[in-house]
This record gives structure tokens, sequence and C-alpha cells, in this order.
């Protein structure tokens, strides 16, 4: 059995999540962080000194922290050879998308673009910056959005860890109020992944609780 700490409505839960769901994994979630606090505690201290999000502990082994990590613990554990290839060039090309998913999309999206929009009050939301922010992140997009036009996923036919990496970004993306330029490739991706009970249930999240009124 696995326990996962976390809320929900973390982006990074949300991605590890997705990935035990699509793996099929049995387990159970407690909801901290955010306004759920817990994570100031002596005992969340213990499962991870730097008192962040997710948390993953597999029956009695030692708890795990960091996202990339987790996910790629669980792959190696769990997954089969399509979604986490057991040869060293395949996955290696599949880790090097996860990998640039993460740092160009995921981090590129999440702070400067997301909590610019929706977790600043009204009045102090930076038109401009977002703006910015959106075209720097939609160079990157233009990359996958080649790679996908002759294939289903971001490494070939087969969803692999890379996806959980850039998917999860996906929903929120496509669902805040921004000019977003048109890729059809990824907007096809996208379908697909929200025809997935995994996304469905782990990704397409309500993010109402950070949505702030006027100053």
């Amino acid at each position: 059995m696995l326990t996962v700490w976390g809320r929900k409505t973390s982006s990074n839960v949300q991605a590890l999540m997705w990935c035990i769901g699509e793996l099929g994994l049995a387990y159970e979630r407690h909801d901290i962080g955010h306004n759920f606090g817990g994570t100031d505690t002596d005992a969340f201290f213990q499962l991870n000194p730097n008192r962040a999000i997710p948390v993953l502990q597999d029956g009695t082994n030692p708890p795990l922290w960091e996202t990339g990590a987790i996910l790629r613990y669980l792959a190696t554990r769990y997954a089969d050879n399509a979604f986490w290839p057991k040869e060293l060039l395949a996955r290696t090309e599949v880790d090097r998308w996860a990998e640039w998913s993460k740092i160009n999309v995921a981090m590129g999206f999440t702070v400067p673009i997301f909590w610019r929009l929706i977790r600043t009050p009204k009045d102090q939301v930076d038109p401009m910056a977002i703006h910015q922010s959106v075209a720097a992140l939609e160079e990157k997009l233009v990359i996958a959005d080649a790679r996908l036009k002759d294939q289903a996923f971001l490494v070939g036919d087969s969803l692999t860890l890379a996806d959980i990496h850039f998917g999860h970004v996906l929903y929120r993306y496509f669902d805040i109020d921004i000019d977003r330029t048109d890729l059809p490739n990824i907007a096809r991706y996208y379908a697909r992944l929200t025809e997935r009970p995994a996304y469905q249930a782990h990704v397409m999240v309500s993010y109402d609780v950070f949505l702030q009124p006027d100053s």
C-alpha cells in the first residue's frame, strides 16, 4: 500500500497521483499543505525536512520526497516496459523528455503564469508579465507540438513517464483565461489525456481554492 501526503490541488501531487492511477496502484492519501496546513509539524518534518509535498511511503520503506525521484521510483518498481523502458537508451529518451517537461513546461507555467494570474489578488495582476511568460512557455510548447504531429504521446505511441511530467500542466494551461497560440497537435494530445480516467480523477481538479479576490 502506498501512502501519499499532499493535497489534491498541488500540481506536483497531481502528477504523482496521475502516475499512481495509471499504474493501478492502491494508495491512501492525506490532505496536507496550503489550506490544510500540517507541513510545520514535527511529524511531517520526520517525513520531509524540506516541509514540502508530496511525500510517498511504499509500505514500510523510508519516505520519499522530490516528485521526479518519486515518479522514477514508482516507474522502476511497478511500471511496464512501455511506460519506463528497461533498456538504457530507451529509458534515457523517456527521462530526457521528462526532465525537459519539468524544467521548461511545468516550471515555466506554474509560478510565472498560474500563480501570477490565479494566486495573485486581481488588482495586482500584471498582464504584461503574464503575456511575456506565456510567450516564453509557448516557445517550448512549439517543440512538443512538432513531436506530437506524428505520434500519440511525447515519446512514441504509448504513455510514458515523460507524459506525466508534461501532461499534468495542460489542464490548467487550457482552462485559465489567457491568450494561447494555436498548437493543434498539443490540443489533440490534451484531448486524448482528458479521456483517461486517471487524468480525469487526479489532474482535472478544481483550483478555486487559489482564486484571489480584489484587494
